[in-house]
């Protein structure tokens, strides 16, 4: 559950093998080779019932199934009664009644001090099981509460962000539930100047208005580290941090940087007509509009990444198409890898193909248009039959609903 599979198996392994030394003339039943395959076969079923909990009770049922193997194989050894059918009327079966019971009860009990002793392990050596990531989703959070009431356009754009990478997420067999609970947190920044980003602007009142292109990028790439801050302040896991940093990767505040591009040549153009000096002018730096990044370093934080880009484009399709969404997609994909803002995860193109059809998926389920129903009739009473040809003949089929 820790350390995944294949250092399960290699645990498995080892135990058998040294268990078997250990046992060498111990016993004249329990021979090192019987000890081998019964430790052997237990270990395997023990890693591949423990593959994906996500309920603690899963672990009481997986120990459960790790006690009835290892009864069913000390049954077949031997290592029960033994039970002879020629002496069955002679065979102590309050010996094979306790036997039994403490064969399952080792598995049972094993997975209670697993169950009890987990939380102390993840945290003294920093690692967080699908157990932990489950119990994080809570959106009782503290920090996902005041995003509710103080930034509730960031708050629903992180509800679908976390849709998009968990579907995502699943559909490559990365991990779903730690990156929909990562998600939940990426923009947890834009607690502290909620009113200067788009989801939540008030279009009367927008603040950017008044402030110069390169300020406004500084609010916008400084949500990041305001982020970071709110989390170590609130002691999330390590993984949520590094996706809060990472999500942005060092990409382009694109609005303002055009906007500054603009009026750069602006000034330029209102320079020669009041004969300034093009010295005078000040030049714009990419650099600073760019975030200060690490590139995305997981699957998982590649795929917030992109859904998070995907999420807030989709805001401005006025018309929502299979067609238009998956162009939009495609294009935002595209702009990520010439940019080399996916040159540092483990996704390859096989898998990209696979989460840009996940997106639309989602996308088109989420955005689907509905049919405009005809308004009803006002002003009292109408003839029963017009009444009736507006009905047969306005209404969509119910199917089309």
């Amino acid at each position: 559950m820790l350390l995944g599979r294949n250092l399960g198996i290699f645990a498995a392994i080892f135990v058998s093998l040294w268990g078997g030394i250990l046992v060498d003339g111990l016993t004249p039943v329990l021979t090192p080779a019987v000890f081998m395959v019964m430790s052997l076969i237990s270990g395997f079923v023990a890693v591949f019932v423990t593959l994906e909990v996500r309920k603690r009770s899963r672990l009481i049922w997986a120990g459960v199934f790790v006690g009835l193997t290892t009864w069913l194989l000390a049954l077949m050894f031997g290592l029960i009664g033994p039970i002879v059918l020629e002496l069955f009327g002679n065979i102590h079966w309050n010996l094979v009644a306790l036997q039994s019971f403490a064969a399952i009860a080792s598995g049972i009990l094993t997975a209670i001090l697993v169950s009890g002793t987990l939380p102390i392990l993840e945290s003294l050596f920093r690692i967080t099981t699908d157990i932990s990531w489950l119990e994080a989703a809570d959106l009782n959070h503290p920090l996902l509460k005041r995003m509710t009431i103080e930034a509730p356009g960031t708050y629903h754009h992180s509800l679908v962000v976390a849709n998009l990478a968990e579907a995502a997420a699943e559909a490559i067999g990365a991990k779903p539930t730690r990156a929909r609970v990562c998600a939940y947190f990426h923009d947890i920044g834009k607690l502290v100047k909620p009113d200067y980003f788009n989801e939540n602007i008030d279009p009367h009142n927008n603040p950017h208005n008044e402030l110069a292109p390169t300020m406004s990028a500084l609010i916008i790439i400084a949500h990041v580290k305001e982020g970071i801050d709110l989390a170590l302040k609130h002691n999330l896991k390590q993984e949520i941090i590094d996706v809060i940093a990472q999500h942005h990767g060092t990409t382009l505040v694109w609005y303002f940087y055009k906007r500054a591009l603009q009026q750069q040549e602006d000034a330029r153009q209102g320079g020669k007509i009041m004969n300034i000096r093009e010295d005078d002018i000040p030049e714009v730096s990419e650099e600073s509009f760019r975030y200060s990044g690490p590139l995305p370093q997981t699957k998982e934080c590649a795929i917030i990444s992109l859904a998070d880009s995907v999420e807030s484009a989709s805001r401005s399709l006025e018309k929502v198409t299979p067609q238009r969404v998956n162009q939009m997609i495609r294009d935002i994909f595209e702009q990520r890898i010439s940019d080399g803002q996916l040159d540092e995860c483990e996704l390859n193109l096989r898998e990209l193909k696979t989460i840009a059809a996940s997106f639309k998926s989602t996308l088109l389920s989420m955005l689907h248009s509905r049919i405009a129903y005809p308004k009803e009739p006002r002003g009292g009473q109408v003839a029963e039959g017009r009444a009736e040809r507006t009905v047969t003949t306005a209404l969509p089929p119910v199917s089309a609903a």
